[in-house]
């Protein structure tokens, strides 16, 4: 396929594709498909609510067109697939997105039509899954009338530095000749320059293991920072003093949420049990930084009770509910579910951020987003995420948002100066 002749169809205007699309629309005739109409008008409008692009942006890809139409794909020759793939509550893969998504395209499909798929999946997955779906739906045949090609996702939300253009990009095609045009195709966008894999399943794999190995490094300082609890050690500073060693890898403790790292490795290891192994260490991982909030809560809910504080008729203010700072982005968040444990307590919570959409928060999550504030006090206090409207914030500034003598301050991401906080009056429990 010649790279002029490449008219460009991205399915799924999220985090991954809408970037994607700008990009692409910059140099290709491209058309961003979505099933969500309200996110097709916002996105005409110049408007994006994951903060991923500007309207500058959107507006500087000249080439593309937005649309909810699939009449409007039948004439696309590259179809770019970016829909989820998250887990179930067995921590299963839930492949409805990418299989909905295959049957749109499939009957779309014409021949010498190339279908790349940019969704996390395990390894084999599309050839497995996604390639029967689009033979069933377009009645054509694999790798002789229509091919495809996997290069997985590495959009990092909220971050302005290390952005798609700037991340290298792993490709790869069914077909040499097919692997050849992917990694042109991305090789026009990607100023970092691109990987080109041997085959559709070494790109799969090494996608899902990029975020395994990093879940199971902070599963490590998870695990450590329950033992040097236990042992009245603060974690931050036995972290900080072996740093001081040139090959120490310097991660932190902290609850693993969002869309890659937490729900990642949950698609190795189904693949690993299907083909008749049962995985350990990744497992054991998992559980470590699946039980974190619920460690954090327990905690919080100790110290308050040990200073007195009626449980039960408490309140607590939780700051930041996003998975990660800086960000919208609400999915996997596992401060949820730290919101969920206390309230299992009995305690009132009232939960504030800054980036969260509160109507999106309370359609995912059925929870509602208020204000923390010096007018309405808690008794004790959850600092989750590190936006910087919260970084900013003195120990004695938080203390005006606490009332009572002796108010807990659970400072997740290690924030704040635990000296200083203790100084104002502040019962201190970090990770």
């Amino acid at each position: 396929m010649n790279l002029s002749d490449i008219r460009i169809a991205i399915i799924g205007l999220g985090y991954v594709g809408l970037p994607l699309a700008v990009e692409f629309g910059k140099h290709y005739d491209t058309l961003g498909f979505d099933i969500n109409l309200l996110r097709v008008d916002q996105l005409r409008s110049g408007q994006d609510r994951t903060l991923e692009t500007t309207t500058e942006e959107l507006t500087s890809a000249t080439q593309l067109q937005f649309s909810t139409d699939t009449t409007n794909l039948t004439d696309r020759n590259v179809f770019i697939v970016t829909v989820p793939t998250p887990i179930d509550k067995a921590n299963r893969p839930d492949l409805t997105p990418l299989i909905k998504a295959s049957e749109t395209v499939g009957k779309s499909l014409r021949k010498g039509a190339i279908v790349i798929y940019e969704s996390t999946v395990y390894p084999g997955a599309t050839e497995e899954v996604c390639v029967p779906v689009l033979e069933k739906f377009s009645g054509l045949k694999f790798n002789q009338d229509f091919f495809c090609g996997y290069s997985p996702e590495r959009i990092n939300p909220g971050d302005k530095v290390n952005t798609l253009t700037k991340i290298k990009k792993i490709t790869s095609g069914s077909t040499p000749d097919v692997a050849d045009t992917v990694d042109e195709l991305y090789k026009t966008i990607i100023t970092a320059g691109t990987h080109k894999a041997t085959s559709l399943k070494v790109a799969e794999a090494a996608k899902v293991i990029e975020n395994t190995q990093r879940d199971l490094n902070i599963a490590l300082v998870n695990e450590l920072s329950v033992i040097f609890e236990r042992l009245g050690i603060d974690t931050l500073e036995v972290l900080e003093a072996a740093g001081s060693k040139w090959n120490f890898l310097p991660f932190r403790p902290g609850f693993v949420g969002g869309h890659c790292i937490g729900v990642d490795p949950y698609y190795l290891t189904h693949k690993a049990e299907e083909v008749g192994y049962n995985p350990q260490v990744i497992l054991a991982g998992r559980r470590i930084n699946d039980n974190m909030s619920r460690y954090a809560a327990r905690n919080l809910i100790k110290r308050m009770l040990v200073n007195g504080i009626d449980v039960a008729r408490s309140t607590v203010g939780v700051l930041g509910v996003t998975f990660k700072e800086n960000c919208p982005d609400i999915r996997n968040s596992k401060v949820v579910d730290l919101i969920r444990d206390l309230q299992a307590w009995g305690v009132t919570v009232v939960a504030a951020d800054p980036w969260a959409d509160a109507a999106e928060f309370s359609h995912e999550y059925g929870l509602s987003l208020g204000k923390v504030d010096a007018q309405h006090p808690v008794d004790s206090l959850v600092v989750a995420v590190g936006h910087h409207k919260y970084r900013d914030l003195s120990p004695s500034q938080l203390r005006t948002l606490c009332k009572g003598e002796k108010p807990v301050l659970a400072d997740i991401k290690c924030l704040y100066n635990r000296q200083d906080a203790a100084s104002v009056g502040f019962t201190v429990f970090r990770l």
